[in-house]
């Protein structure tokens, strides 16, 4: 009797086959995964690029900032309230903004962690990068890659959309900030309405230059507008009843006020304060220009603020540039000390 052969029905077979499958997934996922894991990890971005990349990306997200106001097509509504019980706007400005500004990263560097202000249902936008560098930023900034795991961008599409509601055009800005190993590196505000651009990168330069003086014995402080009262006490407690308080919007335009004015709209300040908490979007792209200028923006104690992991600083604000920041933080501290 010649012997019998086992045979498979074509379910069985197709049982057989998933399990083998299974078996090769099992053995070689990890493998593949962490292959994977390395690739992404040797990936290199160039900084140059990047701030060529985050100059469009801003001016890109301004020129939509710009039509939906003069358009009048604002569609403003409240995405909620702050800390402190005050609506905050969302505009069709803001998210226009958004879209155009994270997807020109994202569609360039699609493995570079970017947070923006905003968030919409929007799964992606044709936006793509030029990839024309600017002639100021070609001969100022030299070639120097980072590795992409160390690299977070920040995006504000709208800073100051309170006052962008408002009309009060001189106070809006667009940004964009990178951060390497959490550490402010370069940093972008544009001005939609007058069409200027700031920007610097730590090390190799920047457009943008402090003013010859500024005075911390009776300083300028500009502060928040929607904070102006609360923060009034302890401004004159630390630097006297003589000091002037300059109440604006927008993050973005406070750092420039601290600067060589790029324009008329713009108001001389010495110090910013800001004594509350504040989302880290509104402020690396300032702080990563007052350190490519020597100045300093920390907590109102003095630390350094980490811009990788949570989008919150809760330490309040103080910034300066071409004076004792030390100074400034230990007058602003005398303050505290004496309130407990």
């Amino acid at each position: 009797m010649a012997p019998m052969g086992i045979r498979l029905s074509p379910l069985g077979v197709a049982v057989f086959c998933l399990l083998g499958l299974g078996v090769i997934y099992h053995l070689y996922a990890g493998v593949i995964s962490s292959r994977i894991n390395s690739f992404r990890q040797q990936k290199n971005v160039d900084l140059r690029d990047l701030l060529a990349l985050s100059i469009e990306a801003a001016v890109e997200g301004g020129r939509e900032v710009k039509k939906i106001r003069e358009d009048n097509t604002l569609e403003e509504r409240s995405k909620g309230k702050t800390k402190e019980g005050v609506s905050e706007k969302l505009t069709l400005g803001d998210l226009n903004s958004h879209r155009k500004m994270f997807y020109l990263f994202k569609n360039t560097y699609p493995f570079l962690q970017v947070n923006s202000e905003e968030h919409d249902e929007v799964k992606e936008n044709p936006a793509v990068w030029s990839r024309e560098i600017p002639e100021d930023v070609l001969q100022k900034v030299k070639v120097r890659e980072v590795a992409a795991d160390r690299i977070t961008v920040w995006i504000d599409p709208l800073d100051a959309t309170q006052e962008y509601t408002e009309n009060l055009k001189k106070y809006v800005t667009t940004m964009v900030c990178v951060a390497v190993d959490g550490e402010p590196v370069i940093g972008v505000i544009h001005k939609p309405f007058t069409g200027y651009t700031a920007w610097a990168l730590v090390g190799d330069g920047a457009n943008v230059a402090p003013r010859s003086e500024y005075s911390i014995s009776a300083p300028k402080v500009i502060v928040s507008r929607s904070h102006a009262g609360k923060v009034k006490g302890i401004i004159e407690e630390a630097f006297g009843n003589n000091t002037v308080i300059i109440p604006a919007g927008g993050a973005g335009y406070k750092v420039l006020a601290l600067l060589d004015p790029p324009d008329e709209d713009y108001e001389e300040a010495d110090i910013y304060v800001h004594v509350t908490f504040i989302k880290k979007w509104d402020i690396c792209a300032g702080n990563a220009i007052l350190k490519a200028l020597g100045g300093h923006m920390t907590t109102l104690k003095g630390v350094e603020i980490d811009y990788s992991g949570s989008e919150r600083n809760d330490g309040g604000l103080l910034a300066s540039v071409k004076v004792d920041h030390k100074t400034l933080v230990e007058r602003l501290s005398s303050v505290e000390k004496e309130k407990h």
